[in-house]
């Protein structure tokens, strides 16, 4: 009977470490929006995914593209030009996105994004990443100063880009920062395990479900790629573009 047991155990770990290694490299995804009736998706790409050719990721399903432009208050991703000439010749809709510094004023950090991103009435709404880095994790940046400085960037994008920003983050980063607060932007949740569902239950715009996908087109130091869903119809993403 302990014999069965051991066996029995043995069988459930080789099948969960078969599922775990299937899940890392990219070929079973625990998220399926479209069960939930989320069907319009897209990618975000940064120098990770190397050279791209547009035209080839352009036409696997997805709709629109977000591209890593800056972070804090002076770094510009390597191939954040090229990639957004290389989007904007496609039929995606395209956007940038600012990886926020809690080192950095809000204010710098806007100059930095605004000195290197075009105001285009064609774009989608620039987007604030927030969520952690290095020991940030741990050590968690006060919360009054980041709100503060965060209002300051997003303020000042939206007067320079006439659009409402975006803000991305993941659940810890939401329940720490933004729960309760920004209550007029758009939210873009990270959630790679499930449906999100925010803690102040309010409505999110776009929904990251996962980071190991894996498509064509792209070659460089990272092989998999961010898909995300859009919680609207393509008419609606289509408007996010317009100048107000």
């Amino acid at each position: 009977m302990k014999k069965k047991i051991l066996i029995g155990i043995a069988i459930l770990i080789i099948f969960a470490i078969i599922l775990c290694i299937l899940w890392k490299n990219g070929i079973i995804l625990v998220n399926n929006p479209e069960e939930y009736g989320y069907t319009i998706k897209g990618v975000d790409v940064s120098s990770y995914q190397g050279e791209i050719d547009w035209n080839v990721l352009a036409k696997q399903n997805i709709e629109f593209a977000f591209i890593k432009a800056t972070e804090g208050s002076s770094y510009v991703d390597e191939n954040f030009k090229k990639n957004l000439e290389g989007a904007m010749k496609t039929d995606l809709l395209v956007g940038a996105y600012h990886f926020f510094s809690y080192d950095s004023t809000g204010e710098a950090q806007a100059n930095n994004f605004i000195k290197n991103v075009p105001k285009q009435n064609n774009m989608l709404p620039p987007v604030i990443d927030i969520e952690f880095y290095g020991d940030k994790y741990k050590n968690i940046p006060d919360i009054s100063t980041t709100q503060k400085e965060l209002t300051v960037m997003l303020e000042r994008l939206e007067e320079y880009y006439e659009k409402k920003p975006i803000i991305y983050a993941t659940n810890k980063s939401y329940n720490l920062y933004i729960v309760d607060n920004f209550n007029d932007y758009y939210i873009w949740i990270r959630d790679i395990f499930k449906l999100p569902k925010l803690k102040d239950n309010r409505e999110w715009t776009f929904w990251q479900y996962t980071d190991k996908a894996v498509l064509n087109g792209y070659k460089g130091k990272e092989d998999k790629i961010d898909i995300n869903v859009f919680n609207g119809s393509i008419d609606e993403l289509k408007k996010m573009t317009s100048i107000s």
